[in-house]
């Protein structure tokens, strides 16, 4: 975080530090005696959500502004999609193994993605274009890895779970953050996006990429392009033609997202939106 300026008030680290070394009486071991900020029953019970929910958006806003990121390259995908040659660890039985195991080449995919994206951001002394996953495993952690492969930083997003999730090894420990609430986090996917790409994956996957695609339809949020890996696999999950022939969403609203199979068809969808030079011509340059 951001030094303090000087100031000759006391600051609220030193009373926190002062309230520590208070003698021990009644009065200074009873819970109203804490300081607010300090006091943890009282920061996490349920009259204070309000206050929680804006620390959660606070926290990475004010980290992100320290680094000078203006925006981002969103990566959502399965977290139970292996890396090639690696072991299938969440399938349940033999089928979900081996579509697990082909579905690693989406990992590839990702990864190559993010060191597409990670390149122009290293053109751009990494303000702009920043890889963001969700920081877990699977196809975030192909998103990380592609931004650590060229040097560049990238952000990562955890939730905390039942099932833990830890932070993959390829985030950048200073902009990898965790959350309680799914609704700030969120908001802190899409509030810098430029570009998001959509793997496949399962319900976190289907809710993040219907967030976006009804800001988006609904006019809440900027178009920018919005792109998901693997028609085949889409066009299993989700029969968008039949929402357009019953008449629940507009013809055209099929046309607020792309289909690609390929990071580098996917990049240039981002390229020419926004009329960046070709990665090649980023590279060369370095």
């Amino acid at each position: 975080m951001a030094k303090r300026r000087p100031t000759s008030l006391r600051t609220s680290s030193q009373d926190v530090a002062a309230s520590k070394r208070a003698p021990s009486t009644p009065q200074t071991e009873s819970p109203a005696f804490r300081l607010a900020f300090a006091d943890d029953d009282f920061l996490t019970s349920e009259d204070t959500r309000g206050i929680r929910f804006q620390l959660e958006y606070m926290k990475p806003e004010f980290r992100l502004r320290e680094q000078g990121i203006n925006s981002t390259v969103v990566l959502f995908g399965g977290a139970r999609i292996p890396a090639p040659g690696k072991p299938a660890w969440a399938a349940k039985n033999e089928v979900q193994k081996a579509n697990l195991e082909a579905a690693s080449k989406y990992y590839d995919e990702a990864r190559r993605f993010a060191q597409l994206a990670s390149a122009t951001s290293k053109a751009l002394d990494f303000k702009e274009f920043v890889v963001t996953t969700g920081g877990g495993p699977g196809v975030m952690e192909a998103g990380n890895r592609g931004a650590a492969d060229v040097g560049a930083p990238s952000i990562g997003l955890n939730i905390v779970l039942p099932h833990e999730q830890a932070p993959n090894i390829y985030v950048t420990p200073e902009l990898s953050f965790n959350f309680h609430y799914f609704a700030t986090r969120k908001i802190h996917f899409l509030i810098r996006a430029k570009a998001v790409a959509v793997f496949p994956g399962g319900f976190g996957t289907l809710d993040e990429f219907f967030e976006t695609l009804t800001l988006i339809q609904t006019r809440r949020m900027d178009p920018i392009p919005l792109i998901l890996f693997g028609k085949e696999f889409w066009g299993k999950v989700i029969n968008f033609e039949a929402l357009a022939e019953a008449g629940t969403i507009a013809p055209d609203d099929t046309k607020l997202f792309h289909f690609v199979d390929t990071a580098e068809e996917g990049w240039e969808v981002v390229r020419k939106f926004y009329d960046l030079p070709v990665v090649d011509e980023v590279l060369r340059g370095d």
